[in-house]
């Protein structure tokens, strides 16, 4: 175990600047609906856009021997995509499912490709793709990857290596599912909790949980001794020992129990907003989580904040540079239209000046 955990450290360690460290959490309403959101970080500035699928646009997989899996979109959908990828990496279809990229490193492993299997596979960028515009529940993507290989496809805007992910899915029942290629081959998890963060693999980050078991959202009641009294300094004693760095173990435990604990809203739509302020509990500030690469000082920050609400296929988002929260609405665009539709997510965060309102 220990040469073990000294190789991913060293594997980790090789990464080069391109240290993600998104979460991912799901709330469920007092309606029975649930909504699902993330967070996105990177070490470098990511060109992100949010875009649009119609059904049948069909896509070509991308492999080091050429062209991969040729599928059509079955199913309409919207998300964020980046750099000039034509691939949702994020993003909700029209029956409600949703699914995530997280970077995974040290821990990725994806298949090599021959002229036997090149038909079946996808790059890293494009599985995320693939699942949203073919599959509506997670029963149908379990049966799915069966149909499927990721290939070791490098796309020079993620670096000099395949970028290393794992998966998260959604679907509009609640049902989530983990999906982590691992030499080759799918280890596929269900996740009852809809959490997820960066390496390593899901059922340690399940297994770690058991650390954590004695935390509370009550606080802790006054303790006597022999006639002295000793009481909390404040609100928040029952989580002392809440992990608050951002490891994507800490990240984890802490997603686990903020959804866990949350007052469940009324409906979706107040779920939504409830899931942008506990996301805010995960925004890496810029100066805080920093590599050094060569001569050059790369720091981890949170670039993207969105919610995907699979009663009204709604994706909500905001950036980093405009707070300002954003949404795509999926009934109102042409599910059977003949163009990809695509729009940059830019802005510069408004501030409302009040002083001649005040009274």
């Amino acid at each position: 175990m220990f040469k073990n955990l000294v190789l991913t450290a060293l594997l980790t360690a090789a990464i080069p600047f391109f240290s993600e460290a998104c979460t991912g959490l799901m709330l469920k309403a007092n309606d029975g609906s649930f909504v699902h959101g993330r967070t996105l970080e990177f070490g470098m500035k990511l060109d992100t856009s949010i875009l649009f699928i119609p059904r049948g646009y069909e896509f070509h997989g991308t492999t080091p021997l050429g062209d991969g899996l040729t599928y059509k979109a079955k199913y309409a959908a919207t998300g964020a995509m980046a750099f000039d990828v034509p691939s949702i990496m994020d993003g909700i279809n029209e029956k409600g499912l949703a699914v995530g990229a997280f970077y995974f490193p040290g821990f990725a492993g994806y298949s090599d490709i021959t002229k036997e299997n090149q038909s079946k596979a996808l790059a890293p960028v494009e599985f995320t793709n693939w699942i949203i515009t073919q599959f509506s529940t997670v029963e149908e993507v379990k049966q799915g990857l069966k149909e499927v290989i990721i290939a070791k496809t490098v796309d020079k805007s993620w670096g000099d290596a395949p970028a290393p992910f794992h998966f998260i899915v959604y679907d509009k029942s609640g049902k989530s599912l983990v999906i982590e290629p691992i030499e080759g081959a799918f280890k596929v998890y269900d996740n009852p909790l809809g959490v997820i963060t960066n390496s390593p693999q899901f059922d340690w980050h399940m297994t770690n949980l058991r650390n954590f078991i004695n935390l509370t959202p009550f606080n802790v009641s006054p303790l006597k001794i022999d006639g002295l009294t000793l009481a909390p300094f404040g609100q928040g004693s029952g989580m002392v020992g809440l992990p608050g760095d951002f490891t994507p173990p800490s990240r984890f435990v802490r997603a686990a129990i903020f959804s866990i604990t949350a007052i469940p809203s009324e409906t979706s739509s107040e779920a939504v907003l409830q899931a942008f302020h506990i996301l805010n509990q995960f925004d890496i500030p810029v100066g805080v989580a920093k590599q050094k690469v060569g001569d050059v000082i790369h720091t981890d920050y949170t670039q993207l904040t969105g919610v995907r609400d699979p009663q009204s296929l709604r994706f909500y988002f905001k950036g980093y540079e405009d707070q300002t929260i954003r949404m795509v609405d999926l009934k109102q665009l042409d599910f059977n239209g003949k163009s990809l539709l695509r729009k940059k997510i830019s802005g510069t965060q408004k501030v409302i000046d009040l002083s001649k309102d005040l009274k």
